[in-house]
């Protein structure tokens, strides 16, 4: 079974349908999505990096482990919320 590209899969999900062209201010709302998550994915980092790197100091590797996998969730998390974010500024 071969992989498929992000365009045949948007194919399946779309029935084979264009998405039809985005208007100016659609763009705008998502190049505003886009940098308010980047900050926010950047706040997650920046507050549990630290934390993770003291963890791995101390040697705590199983603080160390919770942490990261917290930092893993809510970085998922919010892609997820933006990506139903992006898809409600796509549909209009």
């Amino acid at each position: 079974m071969a992989l498929k590209s992000a365009w045949e899969l948007a194919q399946e999900r779309t029935g084979g349908s264009t998405v039809g062209k985005l208007t100016p201010a659609q763009k705008a709302k998502l190049a505003e999505l886009d940098k308010i998550y980047t900050a926010k994915i950047a706040e997650v980092e920046l507050d549990l990096q630290p934390k993770i790197a003291a963890a791995h100091a101390k040697p705590d590797a199983e603080t160390a482990g919770k942490l990261a996998e917290t930092m893993r969730v809510a970085i998922a998390k919010l892609r997820a919320k933006l990506e139903t974010e992006k898809e409600a500024v796509r549909r209009g």
